[in-house]
């Protein structure tokens, strides 16, 4: 099957403009999923109290595995992050997630709620047909994704800046890319990436 291929449209230093561009490109979308996939990094115990209020039935976890010195078996995070203590809840970090919510639900508070770790919203669907570059969309690549706090879709390169990716197929549709990157009065912003 493959990965899609991932192609910035978009880099921004307001995570507000990088939404709200994201949603443009999503209008475009002949299909949608019925699913959002929200992910984050928490780096402070801030971050984590924020975006466990937006997401109070997420599951967080550790950022990295651990492990128990004694047996050698895999931890996972059990603290209640609205009610721990913050001396205990620092302790634990960085935690991260990945949780998916029905469209138009927590979003806008999700943006609001990032901090300084990485965090991604995934938007999937499937782009119609083009015929002046006769383009095919697919459910299986297709979509728009906003990196908070990062310049690339595989995390690699955190950032002061959000940037808006468009996935399209596993060939890359460099002209479908151009296209919706000049939809948004931008162009496309680098090599192509694998994406989902």
């Amino acid at each position: 099957m493959g990965n899609s291929r991932a192609y910035p449209v978009l880099r921004t230093t307001s995570a507000e403009e990088a939404w709200a561009q994201a949603l443009r490109l999503n209008a475009l979308l002949e299909e949608r999923d019925d699913e959002v996939i929200l992910m984050a990094d928490l780096l402070t115990v801030e971050d984590a109290r924020r975006m466990a209020a937006v997401l109070p039935d997420a599951e967080f976890d550790y950022e990295e595995p651990r492990t128990d010195p004694a047996t050698g078996d895999f931890l996972t995070f059990g603290l209640d992050i609205g009610t721990a203590e913050h001396s205990a809840l620092e302790k634990e970090l960085p935690l991260s997630f990945l949780h998916c919510v029905a469209p138009g639900t927590v979003e806008r508070r999700f943006v609001e709620a990032v901090g300084r770790g990485i965090a991604s919203i995934g938007l999937r669907g499937r782009w119609p047909e083009d015929p002046e570059t006769d383009a095919y969309g697919c459910s299986t690549y297709d979509g728009v994704e906003v990196l908070f706090n990062c310049d690339d879709v595989n995390w690699l390169r955190p950032s002061d800046r959000h940037t808006v990716f468009v996935h399209v197929d596993k060939r890359g549709d460099l002209p479908r890319a151009e296209s919706l990157a000049a939809y948004l009065g931008s162009t496309v912003l680098g090599e192509s990436q694998g994406g989902w």
